[in-house]
């Protein structure tokens, strides 16, 4: 932008009409003016002085005080069972967070879900009318939203800054989020909040388990293959550039994550009700980080092994993925007790037939 008003200024003076470099001047005075008074303003929101604490899972209200929420445009399509709107939220210095707030018709205060997939998927999904009308049948609203240095949310940083480069930032930062728009959601005044649950997909998985493990209000969990058992992960996870991959396997790296481990969160979640579901051909985890997550899991936690991505499908054709955790927040005592599984471990094909 400087070397371009810069060019600009000196084709202007070599011009000889005088109303074009009286106008030329005024527009460039309001742009600077327009920038000062953006930036006396982010300073007045942000100071300086601006920390967040990643070494805590508990968000800080006291320095995470969000800004006034700029909603856009409702999109409410008479032929659909949803309508949706973006909210843009803020809670810290140049990081605004879009949120797909997608609500059933004609539910006056539906239960809701949040929905963070993985690393590095952006916000295309929550634009899609299909994957809308999956999530909100049955009266349930979905919020939808991307981790911290992910997708729109990553900007401003050098390239050798990204996602696993920063994972401790990545994670706790999004961890925070969640917290944080919960409290969004709560004041809104219009969702049944005794009724959240959370489904994560890959580190996104792995995010809402801390954000539970801090978080009493999210009562239920689904999680599908999430990111852990982070020395086996660092050396063999394919997302981990080859270049790369003997930095994130120094011992001061480790130790950097090393508490935000599933191993050893996964046990301290607060959500009352947790499915994990691992695919042991996944793309991203090994097998063996899979195993290991699902020998820390409380007992509380049903287990879905997959032998393969096609083994995975085939059980949720038809959009039946999300059903599990809509019966967990139906409330309906009677449907609550048809839905429970004789078996705490589930095998997908039969045991005898699973690809280790």
């Amino acid at each position: 932008m400087t070397f371009g008003l810069r060019q600009r200024f000196r084709s202007v003076l070599s011009k000889s009409d005088l109303f074009h470099r009286y106008l030329f001047f005024a527009i460039l005075f309001a742009v600077v003016q327009f920038s000062a008074s953006d930036s006396a303003l982010a300073q007045a929101t942000f100071p300086g002085t601006f920390h967040e604490d990643l070494q805590s899972l508990k968000a800080d209200i006291n320095v995470l005080k969000a800004e006034i929420p700029v909603p856009g445009a409702v999109e409410d399509e008479p032929n659909n069972n949803f309508v949706r709107q973006r909210f843009q939220l803020q809670w810290r210095p140049d990081d605004r967070l879009d949120l797909y707030v997608i609500r059933p018709r004609g539910v006056t205060k539906p239960p809701v879900i949040l929905y963070l997939y993985s690393f590095p998927q952006d916000t295309e999904r929550f634009k899609d009318d299909r994957w809308c009308t999956r999530v909100t049948n049955e009266g349930f609203a979905a919020v939808g939203f991307v981790s911290a240095l992910t997708g729109h949310r990553y900007r401003d940083r050098p390239p050798k800054e990204w996602f696993i480069s920063e994972l401790r930032e990545s994670l706790v930062k999004s961890a925070h989020d969640v917290q944080m728009i919960l409290d969004f959601l709560t004041e809104q005044e219009n969702f049944d909040m005794s009724r959240v649950g959370m489904f994560g997909q890959g580190s996104g998985a792995t995010i809402a388990i801390l954000a539970s493990s801090a978080d009493p209000r999210i009562r239920t969990l689904h999680l599908v293959t999430p990111w852990g058992d982070w020395p086996d992960w660092m050396a063999r996870a394919p997302l981990v550039p080859s270049e790369e991959r003997d930095t994130y396997l120094k011992p001061d790296y480790l130790k950097q994550i090393a508490s935000l481990d599933p191993i050893r969160t996964l046990s301290k979640v607060k959500a009352r009700d947790v499915l994990l579901q691992n695919l042991r051909r996944d793309a991203v985890t090994p097998a063996i980080c899979e195993e290991r997550i699902e020998k820390t899991a409380p007992s509380r936690t049903l287990i879905d092994q997959f032998g393969d991505g096609r083994a995975y499908a085939s059980a949720f054709a038809g959009g039946k993925l999300f059903d599990w955790m809509k019966n967990q927040l139906q409330g309906n005592a009677a449907l609550a007790a048809s839905a429970k599984r004789a078996q705490r471990i589930q095998y997908f094909p039969p045991k005898e037939e699973t690809i280790h």
